[in-house]
């Protein structure tokens, strides 16, 4: 099965397998791909963004050794020959994180039509949502924004017809079969369930996103207090501990967040 190339602009190529896979387990062959382009030692690539079904890879044109070719023939050739070699079953090295969400009212505004579209009464609805156990699939739309896998059939929802202007930063939804977290304030068309007051990605960190793929997530539902608390919490220590620490000790500190 080889893969297809694409020109995305003049520095840029998208990178797909000829033939549809079809799997939930999609997104582990690209990251796959991805790790082998980063680990590939081609200096001339800038980036590598897995997603679903696709890998694209951002290069530096006046690094590349063209050899009279065109440069972006050079780029695909060389990713090609990266992409084609034996590729050994990808394991990432993955991460559990415990994340608190206090859902409903301001901060969940769309439960109550979640719940009653799934049939189920709110409680219900995020019992279900919050004992699944879900993983990191891919990371993208904004910095930082995870989606993830794992999300009861039964929990699925549409998007918004309009999308919101305004969704606040920490906000988690669904959107189709599946579940994420808004890192930052942006405009989004997911239904709103619930809010994480844990800051998903921070530029001045030095790996700014929180969630990588393959990381699992599990949601742990807290009332108003606990998230106050909490957000007090973490504007006081802002940047001072690692995201994995800082998520171990609020679970550990939060109380009643088992």
């Amino acid at each position: 099965m080889g893969w297809i190339f694409s020109p995305l602009g003049d520095r840029a190529l998208v990178a797909e397998l000829q033939s549809g896979l079809g799997s939930g387990e999609d997104w582990m062959r690209m990251a796959a791909a991805a790790d082998r382009l980063r680990q590939s030692g081609l200096n001339w690539i800038v980036d590598v963004i897995p997603a679903y079904s696709t890998v694209t890879v951002v290069y530096e044109p006046s690094a590349l050794k063209w050899d009279g070719h065109p440069v972006y023939s050079a780029a695909e050739r060389e990713i090609g020959k990266v992409l084609a070699a034996p590729a050994a079953h990808w394991k990432n090295e993955e991460s559990i994180f415990n994340i608190p969400v206090c859902y409903g009212a301001e901060n969940g505004p769309d439960l109550t039509a979640c719940a009653l579209r799934s049939g189920m009464s709110e409680d219900e609805f995020v019992r279900a949502h919050a004992e699944a156990s879900y993983q990191v699939a891919l990371v993208g739309f904004v910095p930082g924004f995870p989606y993830m896998s794992g999300l009861p059939p039964r929990l699925a929802q549409p998007r918004h017809v309009t999308p919101r202007r305004r969704v606040p930063a920490g906000s988690v939804g669904i959107a189709g079969g599946q579940t994420g977290i808004y890192p930052l304030e942006v405009p989004g068309g997911w239904q709103l369930i619930g809010r994480t007051p844990l800051r998903l990605f921070n530029a001045s960190r030095r790996e700014p996103a929180m969630l990588k793929a393959g990381d699992r997530v599990s949601f742990v539902p807290i009332d108003e207090e606990q998230y106050r608390h909490l957000e007090e919490k973490l504007a006081a220590e802002a940047g001072s501990q690692p995201y994995s620490r800082s998520i171990s000790n609020m679970a550990e500190q939060g109380g009643g967040m088992a």
